[in-house]
């Protein structure tokens, strides 16, 4: 998969003192066989988990650990850290760190230097559900993402599912390849965001068609891919339009969220939505609704179950994909398939007149679930096999691949 160049890049890592403080040390491998030089300040609760001795020969340069080093005088200090870096990561990003850089408390190496960067700071948070979801812990990630010497990227993740402790939830690190997708999306482009200036409109989660006032027909989609998506396209600097079925997601950050129920809902808030650079169509339209709803709630009686008589549903994919003034410049959508992935995709490909499909198997647990593998199908003939990886990190590849494609 192609990727944003990073080659002449300085990265300064900042790895706090959590259990996720291992992937920090995956994340310097890519970031330099990407091409970055990588420089770490390893706080002394990071210590706690990963050894300087890993960091220095991963990086190739001395881990600095302390404020004052009296025995290395000649050592970098936290104001050449600061200014050395084109950008500062921030991983894991603890709850005390984050309070720190956004309050401006500053004693330790690792504060002091957040607190003197005049560079952009990414912060990929890790710490207990509970914690993340502390009014105070969100109220400082707010105040880091609006002050300008952060320039509002503050973040990446985190992400959701089982922890090292336990609980399920928001509040994982996101993973290291996650995290460099973010890196690469931040050092792009004139404001380094390479999506700046481009609008996108994504539509995520399930449709619902109503029966009658209590019933209807739905299907299992979550959402959470295609909230994924509008959160990654935002991150890179796109405005983005979502379009979203009935789901129990918050609106990510950035963008804005239009609310549907059916199919025909969508399909206007689409239309509306248009002109865009790209759409993202990952919802999971109903094909069919019924042909005349209920007033009332249908009930039981003799003779068993009434007869339903279905009609076609709007094919939204098709029309956002047909030539015309408003039509994307890409338009993506999505094939989710329980057997012939690639020839049930490629059909899909060639008959709604899209540019490219993500293809998944959806035979096992993925409606609902945190990850997910998918295929990218190009027009060209073209295939990306994506191994199972969080949907967070499926969405952010599918950005850069996005903003690689028509920056």
């Amino acid at each position: 998969m192609a990727t944003l160049s990073l080659s002449g890049r300085k990265i300064l890592l900042i790895v706090g003192g959590g259990i996720a403080a291992y992937k920090a040390l995956e994340l310097v491998r890519l970031l330099r066989k990407a091409g970055a030089e990588v420089m770490s300040v390893l706080t002394a609760a990071g210590a706690e988990f990963v050894t300087p001795m890993s960091l220095a020969a991963l990086t190739g340069h001395p881990v600095r650990q302390a404020l004052f080093m009296p025995e290395d005088e000649t050592a970098m200090g936290h104001i050449e850290l600061s200014r050395w870096a084109d950008l500062v990561v921030v991983a894991p990003a603890t709850a005390g760190l984050i309070a720190k850089a956004a309050n401006g408390l500053a004693d330790d190496l690792a504060s002091t230097t957040l607190l003197a960067t005049d560079k952009r700071v990414l912060l990929a948070p890790a710490m207990n559900v509970r914690m993340w979801r502390h009014p105070a812990v969100q109220a400082n990630v707010e105040r880091l993402k609006a002050f300008d010497g952060f320039h509002g990227a503050a973040a990446v993740g985190p992400d959701e599912g089982e922890m090292a402790c336990g609980e399920f939830g928001p509040g994982r690190m996101a993973e290291p390849a996650a995290i460099l997708v973010a890196i690469e999306g931040l050092l792009a482009g004139p404001d380094g965001r390479p999506l700046t200036g481009r609008s996108a409109v994504v539509t995520a989660g399930p449709t619902f068609e109503p029966i009658d006032p209590v019933r209807g027909l739905t299907n299992r989609s979550s959402g959470k891919q295609g909230y994924a998506i509008a959160a990654a396209l935002a991150e890179l600097g796109a405005k983005v339009t979502l379009v979203s079925g009935p789901v129990a997601l918050s609106v990510p950050a950035g963008v804005e969220r239009v609310w549907v129920e059916t199919a025909r809902e969508m399909q206007a808030a689409v239309e509306a939505a248009l002109p865009a650079d790209v759409a993202v169509m990952s919802a999971a339209v109903a094909d069919w609704r019924v042909d005349g709803v209920a007033s009332g709630k249908i009930k039981k009686a003799p003779g068993g179950p009434p007869s339903l008589a279905l009609i076609e549903n709007p094919d939204i994919l098709a029309a956002v994909s047909a030539p015309g003034p408003k039509r994307p410049g890409l338009v993506i959508g999505f094939a989710a398939e329980t057997a012939d992935l690639e020839a049930n995709a490629r059909a899909k490909l060639s008959r709604k007149g899209c540019d490219w499909i993500v293809g998944n198997d959806v035979s096992g647990e993925v409606f609902g679930a945190d990850a997910n593998a998918v295929t990218l199908f190009t027009r060209d003939g073209g295939a990306e096999a994506w191994p199972r990886q969080s949907k967070a990190e499926v969405a952010r590849k599918l950005a850069v691949r996005i903003a690689d494609h028509i920056g």
